[in-house]
């Protein structure tokens, strides 16, 4: 895609005879090392900042360990609470983005102004919030459709869930839903890569932040997937390993998508 003709593309999405001086942002392309050079970032972040970003992964992993009380009366929603973990991952770490701009800014790390950070574009992170939600509920109640189709048991124990998962003996269930949920997480994915720091970082619009994400990807399709990968192998094993590791991989993952967004997205020229 290419990104000489901002204008026309402006005049599609934005209007811009009634909002001038909008422009769509410019998309970078970066080597397939990339997702590694971010990580590397973020480490340092989580160290300049105090390990500050720990507050928000200790969020994440109480929402982990919520999972498994969930699972003891309400086993069907599990699979779904956990696909809808990593949905709303990117929305609950706009703390950590914070935390990573104010030391971009040469700013005093301030856990207590992150808390209400999404105030400064209050209407496009709620709409992409009530955007993910509505995807997270969405997958919730197919889990549960897929489950009660397939499942061999009436009340399986968590251990034989992840058996028909990673086993073959139900290799029909393990295609339909690790298909379904492909496209869930592909479409997640590609509309969140930078959307979330993009809106907390400047005045844009929800869809705005979409499209430049959806061309973020589009532009670097390998590194983009080795970035996804990389997430879901750290939070994945933090949540195969009691949940604690979380407290550190989560906000690793959120000051390396601000690192993300900063390499793939150009600055604002308007700022």
């Amino acid at each position: 895609m290419s990104e000489t003709p901002i204008n026309n593309e402006q005049a599609q999405v934005d209007a811009p005879e009634t909002q001038p001086g909008i422009q769509l942002p410019g998309v970078r392309r970066v080597g397939n090392a990339a997702p590694f050079r971010w990580l590397s970032h973020a480490w340092r972040d989580l160290v300049a900042t105090g390990f500050r970003g720990v507050f928000y992964g200790g969020v994440f992993t109480l929402m982990g360990l919520l999972i498994t009380v969930v699972y003891a009366t309400q086993w069907q929603l599990t699979m779904g609470l956990t696909a809808g973990f990593f949905l709303m991952g990117p929305f609950l770490c706009v703390g950590v983005y914070e935390l990573s701009r104010q030391l971009e800014a040469g700013e005093r790390p301030d856990l207590f102004s992150t808390l209400s950070c999404w105030r400064r574009n209050l209407g496009g992170i709620a709409f992409f919030a009530a955007m993910l939600t509505f995807l997270m509920i969405v997958w919730a109640r197919v889990s549960v459709v897929l489950f009660a189709l397939f499942s061999t048991t009436d009340f399986p124990t968590m251990q034989s869930i992840l058996k028909q998962i990673i086993s073959l003996e139900n290799v029909e269930f393990v295609l339909v839903w690790g298909g379904v949920g492909f496209v869930f997480a592909s479409i997640v994915f590609a509309i969140s890569v930078v959307s979330i720091p993009m809106l907390l970082d400047r005045r844009a619009d929800t869809m705005m932040s979409i499209f430049t994400s959806v061309r973020a990807l589009y532009e670097n399709m390998l590194p983009m997937y080795i970035w996804a990968a990389l997430i879901v192998l750290f939070i994945g094993l933090s949540l195969l390993l009691s949940m604690w590791p979380l407290v550190m991989t989560a906000p690793l993952i959120g000051h390396a998508t601000w690192h993300a967004y900063r390499d793939l997205v150009e600055p604002d020229k308007n700022s």
